[in-house]
């Protein structure tokens, strides 16, 4: 086969396309800063044991990683929880009662610091932006349906 035909590629091998960067400003916690030069350093440490290793997938993966935590490192804005916290805002922790009586309480965090299954979301998620600048007390519509701000803190 005619080589003018294949697709030369870097000489490190597998390149993979970069993870998808938000929109949105890039609003971390300092709990969520730290993980992020945690992950930082636990690509970079990935990235040299695969190049070591000779594994080019892993290396490829891992500078993937490394390309998207730098990134979002460079971007990152530590926003501290205001000194009044009665209105719902980035750092705040709200409690609320859906219309069929459930109660949840969540944080609003960074974007890559959420996890709702451990009570933190977005401060760009549907939830965050319904609860942003209420107070404790204010009814909200939440994906069409009531629900009631117990409390901010």
């Amino acid at each position: 086969m005619s080589r003018a035909f294949v697709k030369e590629t870097d000489s490190d091998g597998t390149v993979l396309p970069d993870r998808p960067l938000s929109p949105h400003r890039n609003l971390v916690t300092e709990a969520g800063l730290a993980a992020m030069e945690a992950a930082l350093e636990r690509f970079e440490a990935a990235y040299r044991s695969a190049t070591q290793a000779g594994d080019r997938n892993a290396a490829a993966m891992a500078l993937r990683d490394l390309r998207y935590w730098k990134a979002r490192r460079v971007s990152a804005e530590v926003a501290r929880p205001p000194d009044d916290s009665s209105k719902a805002s980035f750092g705040t922790t709200i409690r609320l009662r859906r219309a069929d009586g459930r109660e949840q309480s969540f944080m609003i965090v960074g974007e890559d610091e959420a996890d709702p299954a451990r009570g933190t979301v977005s401060h760009a998620s549907p939830l965050a932006r319904a609860v942003l600048g209420r107070n404790a007390g204010d009814a909200i519509t939440i994906a069409g349906s009531e629900a009631v701000l117990l409390e901010v803190r």
